[in-house]
């Protein structure tokens, strides 16, 4: 992209009406409404009413082109950067690779190769890596291998991050299994996003679990007890505090989007996409390797061969033209959900002035139900 630029008659999320933005040296210098368009002799793209966006961030991602991210080793150095590169042509520019229940030794030494990396130039960038377990509660395992499940115990919790603590930006855990409730307190000292799933927490356990310092709920709907009106449970302590966030997978296997238009109508402002994708995302449906296992990929769901419900094979923005054509959001609150939200979830900077200008333009054709994007270069 012209590091100098001005765009004019674009859509922004969270914009009422069109806005202008003015770039300098690939940053976003102003965001100006239309009428207010300043004379300039930079270059100017007319988006013509188009969406702007900053560019995917993808918050819950387990793995892709064939490697699962919790095996991974310095060997597959090549493979991550062709994941990385991958990613950024879905327009997803940062990420969090996710590490599902495994062994401890797994677990270090996927950290330590994550703690060395760095993508090359136009790919993808791990702000850091997502724990999704082990302390998980047993019943809402899902498809976590419940050998390598561990009590969620200050003490596990200290093996479980070695010395790899920095690397780690979020940790998946059942809050229930913590009595003492000094784990989440802990983890959030050392400036560690705690995220509540696999579990079985009440509406009780989960307000406590929120006050102690817990943010975060993953893959709302999934591996939780459902809404109940007389037991509303972890996910609805956190629909109704403003101070967390939920992801959701938009796939419409993993939650109806009846279920996700309900969500959506009590808390938009709140909730985030992810992909929740596995190792053979940009790969053909088929049977692959997980672990000991084995998953069955058909149309991007991923189940293991005895039924249980593990992940997709779904990029991201997938769901975003998912939420549009179900007609569950309109066009700007999709892209928030993939984009600004879960940002915010982990504390940083959304669409303002200051940011740098990786941005993506989106258009809609209605006739075809069919959603595209490219990034502005």
């Amino acid at each position: 992209m012209n590091p100098n630029l001005n765009i004019i008659n674009a859509h922004l999320p969270g914009y009422q009406d069109k806005q202008n933005i003015v770039i300098k040296e690939g940053k976003i210098q102003a965001i100006l409404p239309t009428q207010d368009q300043q004379s300039s002799d930079q270059p100017i793209l007319d988006v013509q009413g188009d969406w702007i966006s900053l560019a995917g961030i993808d918050l819950q991602i387990n793995g892709a082109l064939g490697l699962a991210f919790p095996e991974i080793t310095h060997a597959d150095e090549t493979k991550l950067n062709q994941i990385c590169q991958f990613l950024w042509q879905q327009g997803v520019s940062y990420f969090l690779p996710t590490l599902v229940t495994t062994s401890i030794e797994n677990i270090h030494r996927s950290l330590k190769v994550f703690s060395q990396f760095s993508p090359p130039k136009n790919a993808a960038k791990p702000l850091g890596v997502h724990l999704e377990g082990p302390c998980l509660n047993q019943e809402k395992r899902g498809a976590h291998p419940w050998e390598y499940l561990l009590p969620l115990t200050l003490e596990n919790m200290k093996q479980v991050l070695g010395d790899y603590a920095e690397v780690v930006k979020v940790i998946t855990l059942a809050p229930e299994l913590d009595p003492t409730g000094e784990v989440i307190s802990y983890l959030t000292s050392l400036g560690i996003t705690v995220s509540l799933g696999h579990s079985q927490a009440t509406l009780k356990q989960a307000k406590l679990a929120f006050a102690q310092g817990a943010t975060m709920v993953t893959h709302a709907f999934n591996a939780m007890p459902s809404l109940h009106h007389r037991d509303p449970g972890l996910l609805g302590a956190a629909l109704v505090n403003s101070q967390v966030y939920c992801g959701l997978i938009a796939d419409g296997i993993h939650v109806c989007p009846t279920m996700i238009d309900i969500v959506l109508r009590a808390n938009s402002k709140n909730i985030f996409l992810v992909s929740d994708a596995l190792s053979p995302l940009g790969l053909p449906d088929g049977i692959y390797p997980w672990d000991n296992r084995q998953i069955e990929v058909k149309q991007g769901t991923a189940r293991l061969l005895d039924g249980t419900l593990s992940g997709t094979t779904l990029s991201l923005f997938s769901g975003v033209e998912n939420l549009v054509r179900w007609g569950v959001c309109e066009l700007g609150e999709a892209i928030e959900l993939a984009t600004e939200t879960p940002r915010k979830a982990l504390g940083l900077s959304g669409f303002s002035a200051g940011q740098s200008a990786d941005l993506l333009r989106w258009s809609w054709d209605e006739e075809e139900q069919q959603l595209t994007w490219e990034r502005i270069d």
